[in-house]
């Protein structure tokens, strides 16, 4: 299918997943189209995880949390996907979608915290649902990529029209920008 790893439905196997991206698995319409493998969690960094298992960059997705801070000390916490060739928009598109004066990555500690998710595992599906989600179109528009599963054992295969479906998703072009 996907590389060497045995991908099987998340829902059949929800030891495989942080327990908010279950949850949103055994709701979300389309959560059938979801599967999931197991991986040995020293890999679960993007780069370390391809080559291990014969995945390519260029449909791996990286989520990545960000905090937008708007005039009067207002933050808000958001989600941004963009593909594994790519860096995210961060201070430019990212930025100005989320109408705040300043955008940065948050903390490892805040997103574990505020996510439920542990760190290398963070992924959309079970974020809080006041929570933007930002795809970049290049996400949006593969058959089939490979994300977070909420925790490092594990990852995702899933449409990525799934994900520029979620709750608050916007599909923005060009939020990835070519990795410097």
């Amino acid at each position: 299918m996907v590389g060497t790893l045995d991908w099987t439905p998340a829902r059949d196997r929800p030891d495989l997943l942080a327990p908010p991206v279950a949850a949103a698995v055994a709701t979300l319409p389309g959560g059938a189209d979801v599967l999931a493998a197991a991986i040995d969690p020293g890999l679960a960094d993007t780069a370390a995880f391809c080559e291990a298992y014969g995945v390519g960059l260029d449909i791996s997705a990286n989520c990545v949390v960000l905090v937008a801070k708007r005039s009067g000390g207002v933050a808000q916490l958001a989600a941004c996907m963009v593909l594994a060739t790519t860096r995210a928009d961060v201070n430019g598109l990212a930025r100005r979608t989320l109408e705040a004066r300043k955008a940065s990555f948050a903390s490892m500690d805040v997103a574990v915290a505020e996510t439920g998710m542990e760190h290398g595992g963070i992924t959309p599906l079970g974020l809080p649902a006041d929570w933007p989600v930002l795809v970049d179109a290049a996400v949006a528009k593969e058959d089939r990529v490979v994300v977070g599963s909420g925790v490092r054992h594990s990852k995702l295969l899933l449409p990525g029209a799934l994900l520029a479906g979620l709750p608050g998703a916007v599909t923005l072009d060009g939020l990835g920008v070519p990795a410097a």
